[in-house]
């Protein structure tokens, strides 16, 4: 991959990020991980190149590597597994228009190496980066101190408003699983409206979400 470019679709996405966005893709068991070449399982864990924005695949050992803060420099960084479902995250549908998403559903995440929040959501194209006032992110981390919890790089903040509704479901993931929703989004969409094939995907994804996560009650919810 050559970067997360503003205003730009990833078109490019590296070798590792394949299993999720390219149609009929499905990595097997018996691959290799891309640090030690020694075989993985289809469930296996990733490391993100800092620098390059690549997505690796790993196996355990060499995950467990980077899982400490400045291994290898900051180069590399493990992907952990938490879920957080943000049961009570405070966002209105103003402050929603104020991030200037076009679409019900995105994720947010630190990028250390252009230190600022990036936002993107999931296309037809892939994963398009948008362009997030920084007024509207630190709204949003004002209302939701749970925000800076945020590990750089590797964790994201994950928002989705099923079609006709309000409410907004907001959970703290790791970076591979926006990728992999991505990959569905890509995968699955026919037509103007997504086609219903895709939104069962979607929802099939985030009662996923919600079976393997913790909640996270913080405050009160506003949504208007």
């Amino acid at each position: 991959m050559s970067g997360f470019r503003n205003g730009k679709v990833i078109a490019d996405a590296p070798n590792a990020l394949k299993r999720f966005l390219e149609p009929g893709l499905k990595r097997r068991a018996g691959e290799a991980c891309e640090m030690c070449g020694q075989p993985i399982v289809e469930q296996h864990s990733h490391v993100v190149n800092v620098e390059s924005r690549t997505l690796m695949c790993t196996c355990r050992a060499c995950y467990l590597l980077f899982t400490h803060s400045g291994a290898a420099q900051g180069k590399y960084r493990a992907v952990p597994d938490r879920v957080l479902n943000l049961n009570s995250f405070r966002l209105s549908t103003a402050e929603w228009d104020a991030t200037q998403i076009p679409v019900g559903m995105a994720f947010f995440f630190y990028n250390s190496s252009m230190k600022k929040i990036t936002a993107f959501y999931p296309s037809l194209a892939g994963a398009t980066e948008s362009m997030v006032p920084l007024e509207a992110w630190d709204d949003l981390v004002a209302a939701n101190p749970v925000l800076r919890e945020l590990a750089p790089d590797v964790e994201a903040l994950l928002i989705y408003r099923r079609r006709g509704e309000d409410q907004f479901q907001c959970f703290i993931v790791p970076i591979d699983a926006c990728y992999e929703l991505t990959g569905k989004v890509r995968r699955y969409w026919k037509g103007f409206d997504g086609g219903e094939e895709v939104w069962r995907e979607i929802e099939e994804f985030f009662s996923g979400l919600r079976a393997r996560s913790r909640d996270r009650n913080e405050g009160s919810s506003a949504v208007e």
